[in-house]
Parts: C-alpha cells; structure tokens; sequence
C-alpha cells in the first residue's frame, strides 16, 4: 500500500490506522530478525493509531497524514518512551525532552511513529572501515532486495520502505546518505535544499549540509511527506529560507522542451550493468521529449573531499548533547567511552579521532567552507546549468551526491532498474537552490512511466 492509497481507503473507512500498524508491528517482527532495519519500536504506537482514528470518526484529521504509520531513523529525537541513539552504545539511555522539530510537524499531520530505523552508525561518522547499515546497538542492516549493498547510511530507513515495514520513512543526509540506500533498495528518495527541513532535534554531522528527507514507495508519497515536515523553525537558522512556504508540484507529461545534462565523471566505480541501466534512463527520458547532453565538471577536483565535516562535527555534537540526560558532553567524551568499551567500536573509530584534530575556530575551517560553496556552487551545479541551459542534472545513484550536498542543493532518486548481479539503480535528479518543486515534476512523471525494478538477466 502506497501512502496516496492509505490516505483514500482511511477517508473512506475501509481501514483503520490501528489495523495497519498492527499489521506492520506484525511485519517487523517476522522481518526485522534478519534484515535489522528496525532499531527499536514505539511501545504506544497502537495507542496513537488507536486514537488517530477516534478522531477521524470524529471528523477531525489533523493533517494530510493522519493516521499514516511511519519510521523515522534512529538519529531523530523523540520526547516518547523511544531513545535517540544513533546505534551508537555511549548514546543508550538518551531519552530526549523534546521532540526533533520535523516529528513535531508528523505528529501535528497525523503520523503515528512506528519506531526508529536502524542506520550506519552516528550516519557512518565513527570509522572509514564501518559497512554500510552497521550500528553497534542494531546490528547490520541487510539489502531488501537480496545479497547487495544496503547503501548508507540512512539504511534501515530504505530498506524498511522496501520491505512494506511502514508506509514511508525519514532518513537524514550530509552527503548521499538518503540517496545512496534509496538506490539501493529500490525505492524513492528525496534529499531536500538545505534548509526546508529543520535539523533540530538531530544528532548532526554538519551544520552546513545536514537535512533528513522523505524516502517512500512513490515520488507523491514523498511529495506529501515533504510538505507536511517543509517549514520555518526557529531552532535553526538555515530554515529562515522557508518562511511562509507552502510546497507544491505541477504533474507533468512530457520532457518536451526541458533539458538535461549528465557527465561521466561519477562512472568511477559502477558495476558495468549500473552503468548500462543509466544509459539506458537516458533514452527514457529521450523518449518522452527531453534533450540529453553530456556535461563537464571543471572544478570536481577543489571538493573532492569532507574536510568541512571534520571541522563542523566536534562543535555540532557539542551543542546537541549540550542539554541531553546522558555523561557523553563531547566528542572526546566519547573518544573516551569508545576507548574504555572497545564493543562500542568493532571497526574501530578512526573517523572520530581524525576529527578530533580539527578546529572550528582556525581560518582552515573559513578557507574550506568557502572553497566548497563556490566550486560546488557558482563553478560546479550553476555554471553547469546555466552554461548548458538544464533543467536538471542527472546523476547515476548517489554518484554526484558530494557536489549538491556541499552546495546544499536538492537531489530525487527514483528506481531505474534492477540486475542481478549488481542489485537495484537509481537514477538521481538534481537541480539549483530551492528546486525541490521543479524536480518533483519531473522524478514524477519518470517514475510513472519508468520506475520499476523489472529484472535483468
């Protein structure tokens, strides 16, 4: 069941949101043993649903999501019986006082919180050599679609979609980390501008490019997840861009008269036959009446990197653990509890040592962040597209996802195909600053007409 479907049959009375999160909670624990994408369950979800529909008897829905059962990932405060732990051990016990601002938004839609997803640890900023969907407290997440890379880190969160544990879900990204598990799970991701989704209430990487996003089984159940948690918060600055903001798409059927470009600068790296269903997006799109160009990056070379984020994650932990029940403070509090529990860190923690060494406050930080902006900005996605005159760019998975994430633009995967060999590919659209809407139109009509995961041989 879609979420659009859900929504039509709950209006109609001929099911009831109790019902269908009894369903996925019996889901879950038929599932969740082997695929480990769940990291811990609501204990009052069926109370909420059960009172969600008193109120839809009552008439009175509270938002285009009433009643709509969902997962959010396990990095994502909750003021409930549920704790905030990124998977990771020092964090057990982390019961926040409030809610993340995007739950606040759920819960005033009508959204019954299911439980947290599980995710690669503190979203895969603990150590290079940690797989993808590991966490210490949920183990590892597997591929709902068979013995293939779950993507990360927003793992268990896709794989969830995939495996009809929740009618959608919430995933963060700092860079690539909703795009690359929603491709390879075969479902629909969106990693918004950031800004349009407030970060607070999260356990962050980066103050500059964090967001959380939509992942679902369709770009309209995403569209209306994003519209219902879009907004202003004053918790967080970056939000201020959104004041007033009301989202919406215009559904489209034809590529006619738009343009897109792609590079084969993110090849590096694709399994042949992932290379073969990109290409063959393109003639998708060919064939509907859009122009497919080739482009090229210049400047790919000057953000090659994460540097920004070794800076930005000491300073940005600290103010979120800054007013949390729990002894980690800092990062080298939990350095030290790391260190003291060496089960905490099975692949070790080098991230978090290298990390560790840097300093918000040194002109490095400036010189970065500034060199990142404008490579990826006005000399990366900008120049590309006003020098080719795009509506959108197109990237193979979450190949491409450094450069919107350092410019802090917004990104759609949708699926594009599925081998056997080397698993589900999604095909990803990005465009320029706020964007979002334009790039709704047109990751909907591909999926209507292209987005399955019909095998290969």
């Amino acid at each position: 069941m879609t979420l659009k479907e859900f929504i039509d049959l709950y209006r109609d009375g001929k099911v009831t949101s109790e019902e269908l999160t009894i369903h996925y909670l019996e889901k879950i624990s038929e599932l969740n043993d082997e695929y480990r994408a769940v990291l811990e369950i609501n204990p009052d979800a069926i109370f909420i649903a059960r009172e969600r529909d008193r109120e839809a008897k009552l008439g009175k829905y509270r938002g285009i999501l009433h009643g709509a059962p969902v997962l959010i990932k396990g990095n994502i405060d909750t003021a409930d019986r549920m704790q905030t732990t990124g998977g990771a051990l020092a964090f057990r016990g982390n019961y926040p006082k409030e809610d993340a601002f995007l739950v606040k938004k759920l819960r005033e839609s009508g959204a019954v919180i299911l439980g947290k997803a599980n995710l690669t640890e503190l979203a895969n900023f603990v150590s290079f050599d940690m797989p993808n969907g590991y966490s210490t407290l949920g183990g590892q997440t597997k591929n709902a679609r068979g013995d293939y890379d779950p993507g990360g880190s927003s793992s268990g969160s896709a794989s969830a979609v995939a495996l009809d544990m929740c009618l959608f879900s919430i995933g963060t990204e700092t860079s690539g980390s909703i795009l690359s598990p929603s491709s390879s799970n075969g479902v629909v991701g969106h990693k918004p501008t950031t800004g349009t989704i407030s970060r607070s209430g999260i356990i962050p990487i980066s103050f500059t490019q964090d967001t959380a996003g939509p992942i679902a089984k369709t770009v309209e159940d995403a569209f209306l997840v994003f519209s219902s948690i879009a907004g202003y918060d004053e918790k967080d600055p970056a939000t201020g861009i959104v004041k007033g903001y009301s989202p919406n798409f215009k559904r489209i059927d034809s590529f006619s008269g738009m343009r897109f470009g792609y590079s084969e600068q993110f090849f590096d790296g694709l399994e042949k036959d992932h290379i073969e269903i990109f290409e063959n997006s393109l003639k998708n799109i060919e064939s509907v009446g859009g122009k497919v160009v080739k482009v090229s990056f210049p400047h790919l070379k000057e953000i090659w990197d994460i540097e920004l984020l070794f800076y930005e994650f000491p300073k940005a932990l600290e103010n979120y653990l800054k007013d949390k029940d729990i002894d980690i403070k800092s990062l080298d509090d939990l350095i030290r509890f790391n260190i003291q529990h060496k089960e905490a860190v099975k692949y070790g923690q080098s991230i978090l040592l290298k990390s560790s060494t840097y300093d918000v406050n040194s002109s490095g930080y400036i010189k970065t962040l500034l060199k990142d902006r404008k490579y990826s900005r006005e000399l990366g996605i900008d120049l590309v597209m006003r020098e080719n005159d795009l509506d959108a760019i197109l990237f193979p998975a979450n190949h491409g996802a450094l450069i919107s994430a350092k410019a802090g633009y917004p990104s759609m995967n949708v699926p594009a195909g599925f081998s056997r060999k080397a698993g589900p590919f999604g095909i990803t659209l990005s465009g320029s600053f706020l964007e979002d809407e334009k790039l709704y139109s047109m990751a909907d009509l591909y999926f209507r007409k292209f987005g399955n995961l019909g095998d290969r041989n």
